[in-house]
């Protein structure tokens, strides 16, 4: 394996992969760990965790004191490199400039991609959410069920190490036993939400969190991943036991120099290039799947952005990992004698029905919580709890007046100090010296955000397409962003701002804010959540979907769709524990295929 330039590609390969990702990272460490020959195509530049991640900085080391900024939104320590909502010379548009109308297109110009920076909330897909029209009517159900996602959540949390327990609740799936790892415990401000959330019969529980809160079976994890094959349990052998558990020191959106916690660049890429049989070329901006006369792929053509200069590189199968939107942009823009409107675009779906996690937030002060005695609760650099949507029962009898639901997460404890640490407006106050000191000893760590995270159901007003007059810097038209949110998620939002105005009345919060009716003052711009799925939608009718039960697109045979495109549906679950599980199978299916003589 090599880190290679343009002009040294040994094509042609097996695959090629595009993107690094959570998608592209899971597709070329189970094809590479299979034998197969990968060639990954990264638009981003190269990064090594390991020596860029600003371990033990404190916030006022940082320019700004790590505040928010345009090129660097969550700070300037946040791992994201090159990316963001707006990204130089790569623009997108909006058909509409109505509020709600609009969607923030997030981009990660990166090797690894969004795990680099991401909340790690590792959620499994439950049994509901594979079947959901079946159940209400509304959207689409997958061509496929848990019960065949399930044997690859278990591979993926294995591999990655994800902490949490099981609890037996509804549409809540348990891991086999022995393979989540024991979670940290709850933070002062997480126990008085689980106590009071009793009295108002909400759950809450620990999160499932890709993070290792001890280290890996290295002994025995390989044998399981990796049956029958002695090459790759001892790359994976070898690579466990370099991977640290944590201490629990830094904020986990900066990376990880000692592995601890799940990014591609630290879980599936590392022993992906020990076996010798992948090769990445960063920096490579793919602009088109070529083709033969039957409509069959070849390859692909990308750009170096370094240099502006058009490459080709050829395969026996193309995997596109790019992120759901951007796979959209590349199929469209894919166009041919065979493929006139695009490649995988013979249903006319491609680019259609795209989904965000549907998002609102509360929080305050709570007195009951001031002056405790100082000790560390940094804890995982995230959430220890959360609560899984608990209404089933109540919303399929049609008492909610909204047909999918939402999981909660909490933002409380002595984390590392910054303004929302000791002080907000639900004070109603600002403060300066010798009493700002005071309220700082005070206030620190007696504030509660809770963050409510819904299903959107997927609708014809939801879709991107290409910009016909607006290029990037090298010239690949860009994509057009069509947005709507339904009356169902409106309506989902506002139960959310009451269930946690009451939850923290519960508290003791004394907030003077009251929760509105109208979900759309308070609903977050769709993509801002940056969870968006579909475009690429998998399905049992090649006329209503792209891809088929096994990611392929239905038009070429050689062609997967490994991210978040696939997506039929957008459940309250965060999604990337489902796009590494549907990657691995995919993954499987290629592999197997090639065995075949199929591809």
């Amino acid at each position: 394996m090599a880190y290679i330039t343009p002009a040294s590609a040994k094509d042609p390969y097996d695959v090629i992969v595009i993107g690094s990702g959570a998608a592209g990272g899971q597709s070329a460490y189970t094809l590479t760990m299979e034998g197969a020959r990968v060639l990954m195509l990264e638009a981003g530049r190269n990064y090594d965790p390991r020596s860029e991640t600003p371990m033990f900085k404190t916030n006022d080391q940082a320019p700004l004191r790590s505040a928010g900024t345009p090129d660097k939104p969550f700070g300037y320590y946040d791992a994201t490199i090159d990316g963001g909502w707006a990204v130089p010379g790569e623009p997108y548009t909006n058909a509409s400039s109505e509020r709600g109308r609009d969607f923030k297109w997030w981009r990660a110009r990166m090797l690894g991609g969004r795990t680099n920076h991401w909340g790690r909330i590792s959620l499994r897909n439950g049994p509901y959410d594979f079947k959901p029209r079946s159940r209400d009517g509304l959207g689409f159900d997958w061509p496929i069920s848990y019960e065949d996602v399930a044997p690859y959540y278990d591979k993926v949390e294995m591999l990655i190490g994800v902490y949490g327990t099981n609890e037996g609740l509804e549409n809540t799936p348990n891991s086999p036993e022995g393979v989540l790892l024991p979670p940290p415990k709850a933070r002062i401000g997480e126990l008085l939400a689980r106590q009071r959330g009793r009295k108002l019969g909400i759950p809450v529980i620990p999160a499932h969190r890709a993070l290792l809160s001890k280290a890996l079976d290295h002994r025995g994890l390989p044998a399981k991943l990796h049956p029958g094959n002695a090459k790759a349990q001892r790359i994976l052998t070898e690579d466990m036991q370099s991977r640290a558990a944590c201490f629990w020191a830094t904020d986990c959106g900066r990376g990880c120099a000692i592995r601890a916690n799940y990014q591609s660049t630290t879980v599936h890429l590392p022993p992906a290039m020990a076996t010798g049989n992948l090769d990445i070329v960063t920096d490579a901006m793919a602009r088109e799947i070529t083709v033969d006369a039957s409509g069959k792929a070849t390859g692909v053509a990308y750009i170096d952005r370094t240099t502006g200069t058009e490459h080709r590189a050829r395969a026996r199968v193309v995997v596109l990992a790019a992120s759901a939107c951007e796979t959209v942009r590349l199929l469209l823009n894919s166009k041919s004698g065979a493929h006139p409107h695009g490649l995988g675009n013979s249903s006319g779906l491609v680019g259609k029905y795209i989904m965000d996690t549907v998002g609102a937030s509360w929080g305050g002060q709570i007195p009951l919580l001031e002056g405790y005695p100082p000790h560390n609760e940094d804890g995982a650099g995230g959430l220890h709890v959360y609560t899984p949507w608990w209404l089933y029962k109540e919303q399929l009898a049609g008492k909610l007046g909204f047909a999918r639901g939402y999981h909660v997460e909490f933002g409380t404890g002595r984390g590392m100090p910054g303004y929302g640490s000791y002080g907000d407006d639900s004070r109603g106050s600002t403060s300066y010296g010798r009493r700002l000191r005071e309220e700082a000893r005070r206030y620190y760590g007696s504030f509660v955000y809770f963050t409510g995270r819904g299903e959107m159901i997927p609708n014809e007003d939801s879709y991107c397409e290409i910009d016909p007059k607006v290029v990037d810097k090298w010239g690949i038209p860009v994509l057009r962003f069509h947005w709507k949110w339904s009356d169902h998620e409106l309506r989902q939002v506002a139960h959310m701002q009451k269930t946690f105005a009451d939850w923290i009345a519960e508290m003791g919060c004394t907030s003077p804010r009251r929760p509105g009716s109208d979900g759309s003052k308070v609903i977050e711009p769709g993509g801002s959540i940056i969870h968006e799925v579909g475009g690429t939608i998998m399905g049992a009718d090649r006329a209503k979907s792209v891809t088929d039960a096994h990611s392929r697109t239905w038009d070429a045979p050689n062609v997967f769709v490994a991210d978040g495109g696939v997506f039929a549906s957008n459940a309250d679950k965060n999604p990337t524990l489902t796009i590494m599980a549907l990657a691995w199978r995919a993954s499987d299916h290629i592999l197997s295929e090639m065995r075949k003589g199929n591809l």
